[in-house]
């Protein structure tokens, strides 16, 4: 099994173990009770300038664990300081040691969007988001087909969710815009071995039509990466372990959305 089958796996199990807890109509009644979200997501990534997407994470499977020390809410805090459009929000628990409760008060905390990043396998993780607070809910095309992100995407938009679907290849592309998605997001980072091709993203933009938000995911490290990402058109960047690793995340930020040295 892959990387990514694992995390899939786990999250198929995590499903099961919520659903004996809470039934799927119980959830789902909860979720569509709550007023309709604003897509607010969709809105934040809309702008003329590059959006960033910030993201708070304890570890990762391909680097372990990143931020031993997590305060998460002053992370999230300093991120919408510093002129975050968003915040991604692991709550994958065994890999990325992610916690349904980091969305819940985050989400309570900021004033932007969340999203609620998690390897997504069964509506009933979108009701979840919904109650967690999130703004957006990620859909990946190497664990869905076609049918089942045009299904979720159809439930996101009756709670009023963005619905990120990424890929990392031309057919996943394809599928992702077959589902109707608004938004693609194309990670530079392959889930099955977690290697990271910083050139995956500007290859594939020329796929994704102008009014498809389209967002680069994974590998930023510096200014440069950042420029890359405009120059290929990208409406949005995901920037997440050189800001959980900055000795000053607003600092950071505000170098990434910098100037740039044309020299």
């Amino acid at each position: 099994m892959t990387i990514l089958d694992r995390l899939a796996e786990h999250a198929r199990e995590r499903v099961t173990q919520a659903k004996a807890e809470r039934a799927l109509p119980a959830v789902r009644r909860e979720a569509l009770a709550m007023p309709k979200g604003d897509f607010g997501f969709e809105r934040a990534l809309s702008g003329s300038e590059l959006a960033f997407i910030c993201e708070c994470k304890k570890a990762s499977p391909s680097k372990g664990l990143i931020a031993p020390d997590f305060p998460y809410l002053d992370i999230a805090t300093d991120y919408e300081a510093a002129g975050a459009e968003a915040i991604s929000v692991l709550t994958e628990p065994k890999w990325f040691l992610g916690k349904d409760e980091y969305l819940l008060q985050i989400a309570e905390k900021v004033s932007i969007p969340c999203l609620r990043k998690d390897f997504t396998v069964d509506e009933y993780m979108l009701y979840e988001a919904k109650l967690l607070g999130a703004s957006a809910v990620l859909l990946i095309c190497a664990i869905l087909d076609t049918g089942q992100l045009r299904d979720y995407i159809e439930i996101c938009d009756g709670l009023g969710l963005s619905a990120l679907v990424e890929a990392h290849n031309e057919a996943e592309v394809e599928a992702a815009l077959h589902s109707g998605a608004r938004i693609v997001g194309v990670n530079n980072r392959n889930l099955k071995d977690f290697s990271v091709d910083p050139g995956n993203s500007s290859r594939l933009r020329k796929m994704v039509p102008g009014e498809v938000l389209f967002v680069s995911e994974s590998g930023v490290r510096n200014a440069r990466d950042i420029q890359a990402a405009r120059e290929t058109g990208a409406d949005a960047v995901l920037v997440g372990e050189v800001l959980m690793r900055a000795e000053n995340r607003r600092a950071k930020l505000a170098e990434l959305r910098g100037v740039y040295d044309e020299n």
